[in-house]
């Protein structure tokens, strides 16, 4: 994914790297199932199926999230959510979960192959973020638990934050090794650990 050089910023190994103490953490998100469900929940058999299938109601206003145990809703737009599971005992068998979401005038998408993300924490994470991004990262317009589109550097990303110093961040799968390059040399002034892998 990243370079190979072990000693080099960017790569694609455990480590601590710039100046210490590390201002930031760096791992790789992992998640059992990505799935995008669309559709217009003002449709009452979308939006009673939606609750049925998955446990939890999809969020309806904008940048919000719900979470229920392992499944976490993100709103990407007022047609439009990404569900992430932890764990794929809370969201499985894409096919049938499909057939009813099309019976009851929806779609969905399974997207968990197409994406890979990244947890970025520590004091200075949201430094690091504002770096390469036009988000306003302080609390009081991105507080816990919400999310936003936007780019990082030239791609386009989705942010989510878990608490005051942590976020996610999901890419297409195909700008990996562009997007951790960015993160690691954007970290590089502040100190930073890569660490062991965690769920989303």
């Amino acid at each position: 994914m990243t370079d190979r050089t072990a000693d080099a910023i960017g790569a694609p190994i455990a480590g601590h790297f710039g100046p210490v103490p590390a201002g930031v953490t760096l791992a790789e998100t992992t998640f059992a199932t990505a799935w995008n469900v669309q559709g217009d929940l003002a449709r009452a058999p979308l939006a009673a199926e939606t609750r049925r299938l998955f446990g939890l109601t999809l969020p309806e206003v904008a940048n919000t999230t719900e979470r229920r145990d392992a499944l976490t809703a993100l709103w990407l737009g007022p047609t439009s959510w990404l569900l992430i599971a932890t764990d794929e005992s809370a969201m499985s068998g894409f096919a049938a979960h499909r057939d009813a979401l099309n019976a009851a005038g929806g779609a969905l998408f399974d997207v968990t192959a197409s994406s890979v993300g990244w947890a970025v924490g520590g004091p200075r994470a949201a430094t690091v973020l504002a770096k390469q991004c036009p988000l306003d990262f302080r609390p009081a317009s991105f507080p816990e638990r919400t999310c936003a589109q936007s780019v990082l550097g030239h791609v386009n990303a989705l942010f989510y934050r878990h608490d005051p110093s942590t976020f996610s961040l999901l890419v297409a799968r195909s700008y990996a090794r562009g997007v951790w390059r960015t993160l690691c040399q954007s970290a590089a002034q502040y100190g930073y650990d890569v660490l062991p892998t965690r769920p989303f």
